[in-house]
């Protein structure tokens, strides 16, 4: 069964819901002209940003992270994306380097083995190039919705990310649902990442995903191994945020 017929269901003020995420995007368009990014995580929200995006002809540049792990199926998005909106994407990859040096002295496996080295692999690979993508950008646009997790269930639609610069992070979709996300890939035919159909609704490395099982929590499949702990890499996080646990939401 696709992730289509699993989850798109057209819901009670779907249509404003969608109106009101377009003009939250032009308001940040007119707030921050020619400086301002998505920073597509390639999952099924970013997915509904980018062709917003691209259908209303907002004048916002769409970036992604290439971590060096992500799966065969995500990275076959980026050519897709191209050929579907005729739009080009910047392609942030972390320091070949400071990776090549991390692997040879933690191992290959390193996530597995302890918090600490889970994170100094997430801030190599995506840290690290996310603040080279937010360079020169007084805004930047995610995906982040409130029914994603109990850590994410009070997401403003916009918010200073960056006190020393003032930057903002708009979330446009903060309010809507799992199924509306997948009811607007249904009714304009969004290209989506093939494993979302393999029970994986929260895409992100290789290694770090796995699929989950009914009633699981939304992101259980990531990081599954740490018990207790948040499942986030950090991109997210402000310090004063409250950490995810095993309480998660489930997608509705």
């Amino acid at each position: 069964m696709t992730a289509i017929a699993l989850y798109a269901r057209a819901q009670p003020g779907h249509a404003e819901r969608v109106h009101q995420a377009v003009s939250r995007l032009r308001r940040a368009v007119e707030r921050h002209p020619g400086s301002i990014v998505q920073a597509s995580s390639l999952g099924a929200e970013d997915m509904v940003l980018t062709d917003l995006i691209a259908r209303h002809r907002l004048p916002i540049a769409v970036a992604t992270l290439d971590t060096g792990k992500l799966h065969a199926e995500t990275l076959a998005l980026l050519p897709r994306i191209r050929a579907h909106y005729g739009i080009e994407l910047e392609v942030h990859r972390p320091d070949s380097d400071a990776v090549i040096g991390f692997v040879r002295r933690e191992g290959a496996d390193a996530m597995f083995r302890s918090v600490a080295l889970r994170h100094a692999c997430c801030g190599l690979r995506k840290l690290q190039p996310l603040t080279r993508l937010l360079e020169g950008r007084t805004a930047w646009i995610t995906g982040l919705r409130r029914e994603q997790s109990a850590g994410r269930a009070e997401v403003p639609f916009e918010d200073v990310d960056d006190a020393d610069t003032l930057r903002v992070k708009f979330n446009p979709l903060a309010d809507w649902s799992w199924a509306d996300i997948w009811h607007h890939i249904a009714t304009h035919e969004v290209p989506y990442n093939p494993l979302h159909d393999a029970f994986m609704p929260s895409i992100g490395c290789a290694p770090c995903t796995r699929a989950i099982a009914v009633g699981e929590p939304f992101r259980a499949g990531r990081w599954w191994w740490e018990q207790g702990g948040s499942s986030e890499c950090g991109l997210h996080l402000r310090p004063e945020s409250q950490e995810e646990t095993d309480h998660d939401k489930a997608p509705a």
